[in-house]
């Protein structure tokens, strides 16, 4: 399969012939007192990705990985939407010769989903999937500390907020199942999903590609 699609960690068993990928605009245009327009720049909004997903509820060749049926995936994202917690969206793209195009590995929310079962798609179910790219936000906390002396200004440090990590069994190596990835096995073995390339460079003798692994492959795993 040259493309693949992962949400939270689990392949989809039919990539979407279509996605959009939407970066918003946060631009604004203004009008001067003479009558000119300008154009303020700023940064890109948060990415909007659309598309629809075909949940097989037979055993078709071209299914991805393991085919766990249509409700094992339609409960997956139930539970991303009712659990309110980012996730993330990996879209790995191949050549059929397994040559690497581009890998897409976004952070992201469940905005809304729809699903669609018709009569010509049989016992399969379609479902319109809305994601919207997440940034991690918090408050800084100032701390002062009063000076041993009346003479000497006062001093502060900035505490940053938290950063969002799991807490995540943890072993020297790890077996690789059907259907996983590289940020699957990070986020699940390492509580921080980010950390894929660590797992990547420790086992470059058995790992070509980091899109393309496969069951059975055992891979040591950073401490």
């Amino acid at each position: 399969m040259a493309y693949q699609m992962y949400l939270d960690g689990t392949l989809m068993p039919v990539t979407p012939s279509k996605v959009k990928v939407k970066i918003n605009n946060q631009n604004q245009t203004m009008v001067l007192i003479n009558g000119e327009e300008i154009n303020q720049l700023h940064k890109a909004g948060l990415t909007d990705i659309s598309f629809e997903l075909l949940l097989p509820q037979g055993a078709y060749p071209f299914c991805s990985g393991k085919n766990l049926g249509a409700k094992s995936y339609l409960d997956k994202l139930e539970n991303l939407k009712t659990q309110r917690k980012p996730f993330q969206w990996i879209m790995s793209r191949m050549r059929p010769d397994g040559s690497d195009l581009f890998y897409s590995n976004m952070t992201v929310s469940l905005e809304q989903y729809e699903i669609t079962e018709q009569a010509e798609s049989g016992f399969d179910v379609l479902v319109s999937v809305d994601l919207k790219q997440y940034q991690s936000y918090g408050t800084k906390t100032v701390l002062l500390q009063k000076p041993e002396s009346p003479q000497e200004p006062p001093t502060a440090s900035v505490q940053e907020p938290p950063r969002e990590t799991g807490n995540a069994p943890h072993s020297a190596t790890y077996t690789v199942q059907p259907g996983d990835c590289l940020w699957n096995i990070a986020k699940k073995q390492l509580g921080d999903g980010s950390r894929y390339l660590e797992i990547y460079r420790l086992n470059q003798d058995k790992i070509k590609n980091p899109n393309l692994i496969y069951p059975g492959q055992e891979l040591i795993l950073p401490t």
